[in-house]
């Protein structure tokens, strides 16, 4: 297998000369084998991570908002299945992606690898592809993430003073949806620094305040039988078959599973990232999907009666069965309080992804401005210019708003598409990679050699499934990838109007012409995929690309 040999000269050189006799750290060392300098601070390790996966992701959190969803399409019983077989897909995937980020561990993700994997006739259009489709997913789900915030909020108010319900107006949300992108960048902007440390005490509320609702509602409040729970099927969009509508309702529990990736974009911000990611990533997972689960079971014992909550409090039906099961309008606050705050830290979670994204891909001169948005601050160590074009274009988005949620919804739709699709592309050629035998054990390239990036050298990471365990998962994750992308595209009622129109088909299909047309214009001649920022040429020494 080729090599590529030490450069002859230069600060390039002298890095890679370092690494070759141990001189620099591991994590440097690991992140110049990829072809890229380190310049961000590594203010991560396993705990603060973890907490920042578990934060980004708040399943048991995500569940009471997205619970209408499979309750419609599937009932009490297909809401519990479905959370079952979205969590193993999830496992599944992201047993993928820990072996995917332990190989390259780079803020680009997705785009990086699937540039690492793919043959070099597609290799350009593929990466760039997969770029976009994982920038605007996470864009969307910026949007998405601080809608749903100050949709809590407003909950929240109607809660505790039930008169608002008949003066709230849509700009309402709108000033709320700037008040979270605000608060969310001034954290990454102003204190990016201790962003680790804040994600640790968020992690410690997460787990309280999931313990302090199910021990109040469920000694407070009357459940229903068990069959009402577990045998209770509900066919509400009109399908078919019951199979049909429970496909489609499982895109609720999906959703609560959202995010996957998020600390995979903070890969350069994290010590010992091939290994520390991996297990946060599958801890955070099994912490997650536990609470999640339970969550799921007593807000079904405790439900109520679901059109009565659905009239007291139309934006958060979940505060209004805590009203109902704890008699109690303080109490309900309180708890629906907790919900609230773990919103907001998780937008600021989500912001810092997106951001680095952002980051990436301007790196590898894939956007328009990448000059400026690859820029570092020296003082915090954080890519300021991502962090507020980020922020810029949420805020844009958020004047969607003002014409009512159904065209905000339709624009916010593409996070799972996205999202999901650059993982089903990148876990696709690991499977082709690994079938045709292409990715060798850890060790068996020289320490000076690039590894995963556009050259042939592919090495397999510090974690991985070992043999045919590896292939079957990688197999299954495809699989629960592809189930998942086409019924995320599906309408929840059979009648569609524009009001309930799933839009996600057309406003993917517009960013991905958008991306094409892009490319072919323009970006195709600047953007070459990873660039190798450290590395060499075998026949005339060293040289830097940029």
């Amino acid at each position: 297998m080729a090599t590529m040999e030490l450069p002859k000269g230069g600060k390039e050189s002298e890095m890679l000369e370092s690494i070759a006799y141990g001189q620099v750290s591991s994590d440097d060392a690991a992140l110049t084998r990829l072809g890229k300098k380190p310049v961000l601070k590594r203010n991560f390790g396993f705990l603060t991570i973890l907490g920042f996966s578990c934060t980004v992701l708040i399943t048991w959190e995500a569940i009471l908002n997205v619970f209408l969803v499979g309750l419609q399409n599937g009932g009490p019983s297909g809401l519990i299945y479905g959370y079952l077989v979205a969590w193993a897909g999830t496992l599944s995937l992201f047993a993928t992606l820990s072996e995917l980020v332990s190989m390259a561990p780079t803020s680009g993700g997705q785009y990086h690898w699937v540039s690492m994997l793919a043959p070099p006739s597609c290799r350009k259009f593929l990466g760039y592809t997969t770029a976009w489709l994982s920038l605007t997913g996470w864009q969307a789900l910026v949007a998405a993430g601080a809608y749903l915030t100050s949709a809590l909020v407003q909950g929240l108010i109607i809660l505790t003073h039930p008169s608002y319900l008949t003066t709230m107006q849509n700009w309402h949300s709108t000033l709320l949806f700037w008040a979270v992108i605000i608060f969310s960048s001034s954290i990454n902007i102003c204190i990016g620094s201790v962003l680790a440390k804040f994600q640790g005490v968020v992690l410690v509320i997460h787990i309280l305040g999931f313990f302090a609702i199910i021990i109040s509602i469920t000694i407070i409040g009357q459940p229903l039988k068990s069959e009402a729970v577990w045998s209770s099927w509900l066919n509400l969009g009109g399908w078919p078959t019951q199979g049909l509508s429970f496909s489609i309702g499982i895109i609720g529990n999906v959703l609560a599973f959202g995010g996957a990736d998020g600390a995979i974009h903070m890969s350069e911000e994290i010590r010992n990232a091939p290994v520390v990611i991996p297990r946060s990533l599958l801890t955070g997972l099994m912490i997650n999907g536990t609470l999640g689960f339970a969550m799921m079971i007593v807000t079904l014992y405790y439900i109520g009666d679901v059109d009565m909550a659905l009239s007291e409090n139309p934006i958060q039906p979940f505060m209004a069965i805590f009203h109902n099961a704890l008699q109690s309008t303080t109490a309900a606050a309180v708890l629906s309080a907790i919900p609230v705050f773990m919103a907001f830290s998780a937008m600021t979670g989500i912001l810092a992804s997106t951001s680095r994204v952002y980051w990436a891909f301007s790196r590898d001169r894939g956007l328009p401005g990448w000059r400026l948005l690859q820029r570092v601050d020296p003082r915090t160590s954080v890519p300021l210019y991502s962090v507020l074009t980020t922020s810029i274009i949420a805020i844009i988005l958020s004047f969607i708003t003002l014409g009512g949620s159904t065209a905000f919804n339709g624009v916010v739709s593409i996070s799972i598409p996205g999202l999901f699709a650059s993982y089903l592309i990148a876990a696709s050629l690991l499977l082709f990679r690994r079938i045709s035998g292409d990715i060798v054990d850890p060790g068996l390239q020289p320490s000076e050699t690039l590894v995963n990036t556009t050259s042939p050298n592919l090495t397999w990471g510090s974690w991985r499934l070992p043999g045919l365990w590896g292939i079957l998962n990688n197999f299954l994750s495809c699989a629960f990838l592809s189930y998942f992308l086409f019924f995320s595209f599906w309408p929840a009622f059979v009648q569609v109007t524009p009001q309930n129109m799933n839009w996600s088909i057309l406003v993917t299909g517009v960013a991905m012409v958008f991306s094409t047309v892009y490319y072919f214009g323009w970006a195709r001649r600047v953007y070459t995929g990873p660039v190798i920022e450290i590395g060499a040429a075998p026949d005339n020494g060293a040289r830097e690309i940029i």
